[in-house]
């Protein structure tokens, strides 16, 4: 005997037994209905039928007969092999939004996912653990950011590639996404330029712990924020709060989003033809992006943004690689096994020996600063390109740097009166104290010359 006829030998058991003390007058036909779990109405057509037909009569009509609402087996069977042909590992949410924008399906999410698991394409969600209490959204956009990479085969046939999403807190955008061959401090800033050159400044960042974005001096432990990386260096000249998760978990709503990347991106790129690095990120910048957040993205509690605006010179000069190098005897500048000629200056005849910047730029460009001045920029090769000089990026006055035009130094068409100057139409006061020498007197007397003057006749 199978499951199913034991479970209707059960029930016909159960309702011959409520019948017979229905029928001692030891419960009334409500009652009777609630023992049974149906209405005093479906209890007296049972009775009836039972009557009539016997225990064939309770046996529900139902079965062995098809629904009016059920789906064609030709759509049935069209939905499976769409499945089986263009969209094998999809997960079912993802196929279905596919075939509804694509194809104008017209049946629901659950239908498809009871049909595909029926089929064996797809498998069921395991069990999820622990419930764990979620950080609430910030309130408005712009005040924390989320930037992490994750290292996946993005493009079918290519080794793997690492994603760096910039995202915010409080709403789930994607500000900017692309593809590297590996994360690092380049890619870091890379994308913040993107981000707060769009957008503007915001309040935080939350990273994790990776070497790029802060020193550990022993793995496991607190980062040690005294010691900057270059990207932290950045963010404090910005004034932007640099925070370190310390698990994944902390990165929870970051790491949901790449879980949603990791299995839409790479499934649309091989739908779109696409297996190249440079087309991919134009791809994923010009379609995908904007996809994903119509589909993504919540709107914030705060209409408010808590971005603030900033210049974009002032952006490209604070996200680089900045470090400190003493010109040599040749007056040039070795970085990352690069020798950067300095260009002859009229300012000066060299700058053998002097300290001098170098900042190098997500492009890959290079320049040189002695103090707030740029003295030359180079391409990525460390060829020099023959761009106008950038004027300082702070202020300064004239006598206090060297380097600077040569015009700054030129005295003004009319002299400025001294500070202890009196005001006009205001007499000098008397002088106190012996008067200045004349310009003749500059030496003192030797005895012959006194004697001479003092014999000389009046």
């Amino acid at each position: 005997m199978n499951r199913t006829t034991w479970l209707q030998d059960r029930r016909m058991q159960k309702f011959r037994d409520v019948l017979s003390r229905w029928e001692r007058k030891e419960l009334s036909a409500i009652e009777a209905g609630e023992l049974l779990g149906c209405s005093e109405r479906q209890f007296r057509r049972y009775r009836r039928r039972y009557e009539e037909e016997g225990l064939a009569g309770l046996v529900d009509r139902r079965l062995g007969k098809a629904s009016m609402r059920r789906v064609p087996v030709d759509k049935l069977v069209w939905m499976l092999g769409e499945y089986r042909t263009h969209h094998m590992g999809w997960n079912v949410k993802h196929f279905h939004e596919h075939i509804r924008q694509q194809h104008g399906f017209g049946w629901g999410y659950t239908w498809t996912k009871t049909q595909l698991h029926t089929a064996g394409l797809v498998e069921r969600a395991a069990r999820r653990g622990a419930h764990r209490r979620k950080r609430p959204r910030k309130p408005c956009e712009g005040m924390m950011l989320h930037q992490d990479g994750s290292r996946f085969a993005w493009l079918s046939g290519a080794p793997e590639l690492d994603l760096i999403v910039t995202m915010d807190d409080a709403t789930s955008t994607i500000y900017s996404a692309f593809l590297v061959e590996e994360e690092g401090t380049v890619s870091t800033f890379r994308g913040l330029l993107e981000v707060f050159t769009a957008k503007g400044l915001p309040a935080s960042l939350y990273t994790d712990r990776g070497s790029h974005y802060f020193y550990t001096a022993k793995a496991g432990e607190a980062v040690d924020k005294s010691r900057l990386t270059q990207v932290g260096r950045a963010l404090e000249r910005l004034g932007i709060e640099h925070i370190a998760a310390y698990s994944p978990e902390a990165r929870g709503r970051s790491e949901r989003m790449f879980g949603t990347l990791q299995d839409r991106l790479p499934k649309e790129l091989k739908l779109a033809g696409i297996y190249e690095i440079a087309a991919a990120n134009r791809f994923i910048r010009e379609v995908y992006v904007p996809a994903h957040n119509a589909r993504f993205a919540r709107p914030p509690q705060i209409a408010e943004s808590g971005f603030v605006a900033a210049d974009s010179g002032m952006l490209a000069e604070m996200l680089c690689i900045e470090v400190e190098r003493v010109v040599g005897r040749d007056n040039t500048v070795s970085h990352n096994g690069r020798r950067l000629q300095l260009p002859a200056s009229p300012l000066r005849a060299h700058y053998v020996k002097a300290s001098v910047k170098v900042r190098e730029y997500p492009d890959g460009t290079l320049a040189v600063f002695h103090g707030p001045r740029r003295i030359a920029r180079y391409d990525a090769e460390g060829a020099e390109l023959l761009v106008p000089t950038a004027g300082s990026l702070t202020p300064c006055s004239p006598s206090s740097r060297r380097g600077l035009v040569a015009g700054e130094f030129a005295a003004s068409a009319s002299r400025r009166p001294a500070l202890t100057a009196a005001a006009r139409g205001v007499p000098a006061p008397a002088r106190v104290g012996t008067k200045k020498r004349l310009s003749g007197r500059t030496k003192k007397l030797t005895g012959k010359e006194l004697r001479l003057t003092t014999s000389a006749p009046v």
